[in-house]
This record gives structure tokens, C-alpha cells and sequence, in this order.
């Protein structure tokens, strides 16, 4: 067979044969698939993520995506172990006893290049069984200890693995906000941030000074009661699994006396997140009086969000692992908050480095909050003054001050 333009190959002919609807399945279909999946996962939380948004991604039929996996958690369980497994294979690239700078740097590539989809860490305690947990947290290990075998060996100071995750929370913070950066000076930025966290000396803000928080409101109403309840179960189990009749039951009430108070479920998460956003305004506003300068402003900033993370744990955790699923209406206000409250701490870093553009500060300030979320984290929230001092060390070191 020819055509005007000569002759036909055998599988052009059959491509003409099946006519215009024949499509071609792409080899790497699966991958697609899990790509797309981290994005909408990572953008709208756990149990917001339907598994249409995911097809509609990559082009095809939620019953095609089904061929490939069989529900939701098994598609969720694949995106988180597909990160953990990009950072095990570039630190395989990594030769044994290469500078720390060079650890890091590899650690920062992949997450950066991947940052759209890396948000996924947000949701695997919670959602995770318990074997696939293991096993996940497992390649984790493996990673916080090639950074902590390089951190001992460059920066022989006290908590050495404290400081390797609290230098990859650093890194991972670029997955958990969307400021508009250019991929190599995000690498950069992120690079020498968790260098500085890992040379940081935890004993440095030694005697920084203790930071009064806002007392949590006493629940004197019945509202404020189903509220206070409602909070650590939303943390230990997550928004989406707690029933109203175990929030009623923790109240004594019956689930139907719920709706006196409050239309639904969605309604107790809002306002726990408006109560979160509350007491870290006013912790805000009361660090900074009669601070001498930016970088005073800072390390209070910093001790601030510090105190904060640790005494209202289960509070900011329901806070920010469930802000993604709820209605629009009720996210818009508390992203503003959210805006409101990283501004201040990007005005002031400008005014201590004014070398730093405002996307440049954003992104450290970011650094910082995974610096916190980590570090806390690796300290098992245990509230105390040495470990509050010890983590804001790490996160004004993150920052470059």
C-alpha cells in the first residue's frame, strides 16, 4: 500500500484500519496514574480526593482506573510509597561518606521536582494501616539515616538525628504550600536552609525567653464542651472516621443533641480550626510587642510557632491535616488567616535579609514550619522547656539568621 507520499508501513496501514476512535494505551499508564493520584491527594486531603478527580487527571474512566487498583487506600498507599522510594534510590546514587552538602542536595532534587504530589505525608500516620505504616516509616529510617550518618560526621554536636529531620523537614516543606518558585533556585534555597538547620547548635537559644501562649478557652457551654471533645478525636483518628455519636458520647449527650448546637460534623471541624487560627494570632501579636528589631522579631516569631506546636498539639494537627477538606466557604477564612500570619513572618525576615525577594522568604519561612513540624515530631511532642528552646534553634537557623 502507498500513499501520495510513498510507501505504507504495516502498522501505519493498521493504524488506519482501526479506524479514528483506536487509542493507544501508554506503557507507563500506571505511573500516570500515581501521579495524578499524589497531585489530587495531596491537594484536597485523604477522603476529598475521589477516585473520578484522579481519572479525570489522567484522561480515562474511573472504571479503567480500577483495572490498575482496587479502591482508594490501595492508590494512597502506592503514592506514599513511591516518594519514600525516589528518596531511597537517589541517596543509593549518593556514594558512602560524600559531604553532607551532597546528601542534601540529592534529597532536595527529587523532592522538589516532585513537590506537587509530596503533600501526601501530610495524611500516612493517619490513613495508613498499621503494616503498610511499618513498612514505609521503614524507608524513612533508611533515609534520616544517610543525613544523619553525614550530619555526625561534618557536625559532631548533640542531638545529631534530631538535626538530620529536622534538615528534611525543611526540604519537605516545599510540598506543603504552593508559593511560585523556579526549580533550581527552590533547590537552592532549600539545599542551604536544612545545611544550616544540621550545623545548628540545638543549645544555641539556650536562653530564649519563655513565651505565654493564650490560654485554651475553659468549655463553659455546651458547644464549647462538644468542641473540646471533638478535638483529640478528630487527631487520633481523623475528621472523616470519627462518628457524631462518639463526639455525643464523649459529652454525654445523645448524637441527636448534637444539631442544637452545631448543623454538622463540618461545622465543629471549622470551628476548631478557627479556634486554632485564633490562638496563634494572638500568641502573635503578643511575641512581637516591644520587640527591639527583625531579627528579635524572628527568633519571637519562631519561639512563638514553637510553644504553639507543642502545647496545642492535637489542636494543630486536626488544624492543618484537615483544613484541605473542608467546604470553600468555610477554608476561605482560614487561609487568609493562615496568609495574614506568614506574612508577618515574611515582612520581618525581608527586613533582617533584605537580599531575600518575597517568594525567597516565603519558602524559608515554610522551611521553618517543616523544621517545627519535624523536629517536634522527632521529640514526640513532649513538652519541655529544653526541647521548645532546642526546636526554635533549628527553625531561626532554617531561616538563615
Amino acid at each position: 500500500m502507498t500513499d501520495r507520499h510513498g510507501p505504507v508501513s504495516a502498522s501505519a496501514r493498521s493504524a488506519v484500519t482501526a479506524g479514528p476512535t483506536a487509542a493507544v494505551r501508554p506503557r507507563n499508564r500506571k505511573q500516570l496514574i500515581v501521579e495524578a493520584a499524589g497531585r489530587v491527594f495531596s491537594e484536597r486531603g485523604y477522603h476529598a480526593a475521589s477516585m473520578e478527580k484522579i481519572a479525570a487527571g489522567v484522561g480515562i474512566t474511573a472504571a479503567a482506573l480500577y483495572r490498575h487498583f482496587p479502591n482508594k487506600y490501595a492508590l494512597f498507599a502506592e503514592c506514599a510509597d513511591l516518594m519514600a522510594d525516589r528518596l531511597v534510590d537517589a541517596l543509593g546514587e549518593v556514594p558512602t561518606g560524600a559531604p553532607l552538602a551532597e546528601v542534601l542536595t540529592a534529597v532536595t532534587r527529587v523532592t522538589v521536582a516532585h513537590r506537587a504530589s509530596g503533600g501526601v505525608y501530610r495524611w500516612e500516620a493517619r490513613y495508613l494501616n498499621r503494616e503498610d505504616r511499618r513498612h514505609l516509616r521503614a524507608k524513612f529510617g533508611h533515609v534520616v539515616g544517610r543525613v544523619d550518618e553525614a550530619v555526625q560526621r561534618e557536625y559532631p554536636l548533640p542531638d545529631e538525628r534530631l538535626r538530620a529531620a529536622a534538615a528534611l523537614g525543611a526540604i519537605g516543606s516545599i510540598a506543603m504550600h504552593h508559593t511560585s518558585i523556579a526549580q533550581r533556585r527552590a533547590e537552592e534555597l532549600l539545599s542551604a536552609s536544612a545545611l544550616r538547620v544540621a550545623a545548628t547548635d540545638p543549645a544555641a537559644a539556650r536562653n530564649t525567653r519563655a513565651v505565654e501562649l493564650p490560654a485554651q478557652p475553659v468549655p463553659r457551654t455546651r458547644r464549647a464542651e462538644i468542641l473540646a471533645a471533638a478535638i483529640p478525636l478528630f487527631a487520633r483518628d481523623g475528621f472523616a472516621s470519627v462518628t457524631n455519636g462518639q463526639i455525643a458520647e464523649a459529652v454525654g449527650l445523645a448524637p441527636s443533641a448534637l444539631y442544637r448546637h452545631y448543623q454538622g460534623k463540618v461545622d465543629i471541624l471549622a470551628a476548631a480550626c478557627l479556634q486554632a487560627a485564633g490562638l496563634l494570632a494572638q500568641g502573635v501579636e503578643q511575641s512581637l510587642h516591644g520587640v527591639p528589631g527583625p531579627r528579635d522579631a524572628i527568633i519571637a516569631l519562631a519561639a512563638t510557632y514553637v510553644a504553639y506546636s507543642f502545647e496545642y498539639t492535637a489542636l494543630n494537627s486536626v488544624a492543618e491535616a484537615e483544613l484541605a477538606g473542608l467546604p470553600a466557604d468555610m477554608r476561605r477564612p482560614l487561609v487568609l488567616a493562615q496568609r495574614e500570619h506568614i506574612a508577618v513572618w515574611e515582612q520581618q525576615l525581608r527586613l533582617a535579609r533584605p537580599e531575600l525577594d518575597p517568594r525567597q522568604a516565603r519558602v524559608l519561612v515554610h522551611a521553618g514550619f517543616g523544621v517545627a513540624v519535624e523536629a517536634g515530631r522527632g521529640l514526640r511532642w513532649q513538652d519541655r522547656h529544653d526541647h521548645r528552646t532546642a526546636v526554635t534553634a533549628l527553625v531561626v537557623g532554617a531561616l538563615g539568621l
